[in-house]
């Protein structure tokens, strides 16, 4: 054996013990979370309680960077290209892993092979709520208005977004249309929506209940197949006609590819252990959001089926980036 293969072994050695040294001791400083919107919305909300208790589970600084931008591309593609070493997480919807992928093929980084998933964080549902000068106190009055009524509209946070993909489902599966109004961002579409100049909109159920709660909105029914324990006595989709409908904005917690297997499990052991807590339990349920869990290898799955499932819901909408 040469002197120069006898080196390249050794330092191939050398690497692999620095790696598993580094994750056996990891983590050694703080962690950051980054979250692809500004300040203030459910993901914003959700990672902040989230990096509270992630701190004190893994005794180090968690925090939250916001990079809002391009439908989670600007968030996304930043922690794509970041060291994958544990230290630059991302909390995302399914916007990164399973709409992006068929509305924006010509991104800089390719989200099911730079990112992958340390676990599912939360389901939150969404709502259908109408101005309240609509005349529909439910869903069957509100499909009835809307097939008297030809040329009714909805607003979104922008093409592309859930909220958009989701009315989009929706209609389809009544057998009614409605113009989409894109909106850049949700709070200028609640804003509208408020004021009346777009009839209805589908909310995270989160940013909706204030809102409904004072009477700035009317509440037509849950996108969940499970009614919500904060508003028991509003109607599922799928129970009030429209079976088995549903739509939950699904949140996951990703890194960057190659990041070391035994840092990904100890980051997964602490979601884990955090989304069971009481305390994270209550407070989420607070909110209508519901925790999820599970292993690393279940969230990669189940965004990829769910990419099956909007990728027909765009390609039949014929819907196009903006």
């Amino acid at each position: 054996m040469s002197t120069l293969t006898r080196r390249m072994i050794a330092w191939v050695a050398l690497s692999a013990w620095a790696t598993l040294a580094a994750a056996a001791d990891y983590p050694t400083k703080p962690v950051k979370i980054v979250v692809p919107y500004a300040p203030g919305g459910t993901t914003d909300v959700l990672a902040r309680f989230l990096g509270q208790r992630l701190s004190e589970n893994l005794s180090q600084p968690v925090v939250v960077d916001n990079r809002p931008g391009a439908a989670e591309a600007v968030g996304a593609g930043a922690v794509a290209k970041s060291p994958a070493d544990g230290y630059t997480l991302l909390l995302v919807t399914l916007t990164t892993q399973a709409i992006n992928p068929t509305l924006f093929p010509k991104l800089p980084f390719d989200a099911t092979k730079e990112l992958t998933a340390v676990g599912r964080v939360a389901d939150v549902p969404g709502m259908i709520a109408v101005n309240p000068n609509v005349p529909a106190k439910n869903l069957a009055e509100f499909l009835s208005y809307l097939k008297a009524n030809p040329g009714r509209n909805y607003a979104s946070p922008g093409a592309g977004t859930p909220n958009h993909l989701a009315t989009e489902l929706f209609l389809k599966a009544a057998g009614v249309q409605a113009v989409h109004i894109p909106y850049k961002g949700g709070a200028p579409a609640v804003q509208d929506l408020m004021a009346g100049h777009v009839d209805f909109m589908l909310i995270l159920a989160p940013e909706a209940m204030p809102l409904i709660a004072s009477g700035k909105l009317r509440a037509i029914a849950m996108t969940s197949l499970q009614r919500s324990p904060m508003f028991p006595d509003l109607p599922t989709v799928s129970e009030s006609g429209l079976k088995d409908f549903e739509m939950v904005v699904w949140y996951t917690l990703l890194v960057p590819a190659g990041t070391p297997a035994d840092v990904t499990g100890k980051l997964n052991k602490s979601l884990n252990y955090v989304l069971n807590e009481k305390q994270t339990k209550d407070k989420l349920a607070e909110l209508s959001i519901k925790p999820a869990g599970g292993t690393a290898e279940e969230a990669m799955a189940f965004a990829a089926k769910e990419a099956a499932k909007w990728k027909k819901v765009i390609e039949d909408a014929n819907i196009r980036a903006e």
